[in-house]
């Protein structure tokens, strides 16, 4: 009897699967119609007549386009690029809001006991220990954290969080920048460079904890205001919303971004010395760069909107 009752069960479950599917693509193809429909309306509007009329139909757009990012982020969707070639075409969406928070929250400890880790590998390295094998362990484990950040953060991204296109990219090019310092060989060069990327990870590992630190504070209470998304995350810069109560990270991250120019013009100085011929000198210091420009440019960014909003509400007061 308990047998029959359990295929019952088991036939009945699979059975609210096939439901669930065909709702899924139902909803999917509607989502896909409806979207079209909005890019022809916007298409459109340069034929109104009235500035008001154009006002409105743009607010009201811009709702349904926001509902519509809602409603994906429970529905299944094609994997990204980089999620295909790493995980072929699996579906990664989380079906219930209480999977997808735990998924952020799991991310976010992730990131935390991780840069402890580097924080203490990075001053035994600096500080204590001096071995080849001990550096070349330390690059493996950044090419091995910011792969699995990519991925995880693809994978949020198709949950629904809003992670800005920079604070991903710039984690590709930490992976690319760990991944050619893993294959320097030991040398000369090597060991005049040696110490100062070991303090810049250590001072890194630092910011990367106080930013955790308070982001997940001030996100906390965002969220309980209605102010911030449940699937939004802490990054390794700056946003807007940290506005209000984070601005004193503000001189730990510049001098955080004037570090990498500083790496960036000590590799080209040690790539122009005639017993220079390791090519991971100049691949170093253009990512470094890279970096620095991206990191500087995103904050200033975001600094120069804020204040100009602050002085637009300030006049209209």
């Amino acid at each position: 009897h308990f047998i029959l009752k359990f295929e019952d069960t088991h036939r009945l479950y699979k059975q609210k699967l096939e439901e669930v599917t065909k709702l899924q693509n139902s909803c999917s193809g509607a989502i896909a119609r409806q979207r079209k429909k909005l890019k022809e309306l916007t298409l459109s509007l340069e034929d109104s007549e009235t500035v008001n009329s154009i006002a409105e139909i743009e607010d009201s757009m811009k709702d349904r386009a926001h509902a519509f990012f809602e409603m994906e982020a429970f529905l299944p969707k094609k994997n990204g690029l980089y999620l295909s070639l790493v995980l072929g075409n699996v579906n990664v969406t989380l079906l219930n809001k209480q999977a997808k928070f735990a998924y952020k929250d799991e991310y976010e400890k992730f990131k935390l006991f991780l840069t402890v880790i580097l924080f203490m590998f990075s001053f035994t390295c600096c500080f204590l220990l001096s071995y080849r094998v001990l550096d070349a362990l330390f690059n493996f484990l950044l090419v091995w954290y910011y792969c699995t950040l990519t991925i995880r953060e693809s994978i949020l991204i198709s949950n629904g969080s809003r992670i800005k296109g920079w604070w991903v990219f710039h984690h590709y090019v930490s992976t690319f920048l760990s991944g050619v310092m893993l294959t320097w060989p030991e040398g000369t060069l090597y060991q005049m460079f040696r110490n100062q990327f070991l303090s810049y990870n250590l001072y890194q590992s630092f910011v990367q904890f106080l930013q955790y630190y308070y982001q997940s504070g001030c996100l906390y209470r965002l969220r309980a205001l209605g102010e911030r998304h449940n699937m939004d995350l802490t990054v390794e810069g700056f946003q807007s919303w940290m506005w209000r109560g984070l601005t004193f990270l503000l001189p730990f991250l510049f001098f955080g971004h004037f570090w990498q120019l500083y790496n960036s013009m000590t590799l080209f100085k040690m790539f122009q010395l005639p017993e220079c011929k390791e090519w991971q000198v100049v691949m170093c210091g253009c990512s470094y760069m890279v970096l620095f420009m991206g990191n500087l440019f995103t904050t200033l960014r975001v600094v120069y909107q804020k204040y100009m909003n602050n002085q637009d509400k300030s006049k209209r007061m």
